[in-house]
């Protein structure tokens, strides 16, 4: 057993550089290391979550979702890629293992996670070692969705529909 050191780097617009370093044992599972994320940054986790395990060029892999989405699959499986049963250790394939998280699909808060250091020693509890940066506020970003449009039914032109409700249409096909 042994502690990684995580570096988590908040992506966004802003110039200034928001970083936590989270010291946590490898054989913790993703949701703990979640929950440590959402401490160090103020963010409440009362929303979908997902860490992909990444490459160099920052790829998204491997997905470990916060809840097991397979709907119907056999419940009796503990299947891999849920955070409550993924532990952090048996998904470091690299000395600078990179992983991304993506916490709250609609307003897209993403966090850049690199694997900074390894310690013999195992940390009782997550630790947050390092803070740089003021974190902003969870709802400062707008939802993606805010910006979609959709038709309402009165902005669709009215079609001459005959008495059972189909339009006038030719088809292609002479019987």
């Amino acid at each position: 057993m042994a502690g990684l050191k995580f570096r988590v780097l908040l992506d966004s617009k802003d110039k200034n550089e928001v970083f936590r370093d989270i010291l946590i044992s490898d054989q913790d599972n993703y949701e703990s290391l979640y929950r440590a994320i959402l401490s160090a940054y103020n963010f409440s986790n009362d929303q979908m979550a997902s860490f992909y395990i990444s490459n160099e060029n920052w790829d998204k892999g491997f997905e470990i979702s916060l809840f097991d989405m397979s709907f119907g699959e056999d419940d009796s499986q503990i299947l891999p890629g849920v955070m409550s049963t993924s532990k952090i250790g048996d998904f470091i394939q690299e000395p600078d293992q990179k992983i991304i998280l993506v916490h709250d699909f609609l307003r897209m808060w993403i966090f850049l996670i690199e694997l900074i250091d390894y310690t013999e020693e195992t940390p009782d509890e997550v630790k947050i070692v390092l803070a740089v940066g003021n974190a902003p506020h969870e709802e400062s970003k707008p939802a993606q969705d805010e910006n979609l449009q959709f038709e309402t039914d009165s902005e669709f032109e009215e079609e001459d529909d005959d008495e059972f409700g189909f339009s006038d249409f030719q088809d292609e096909y002479d019987y």
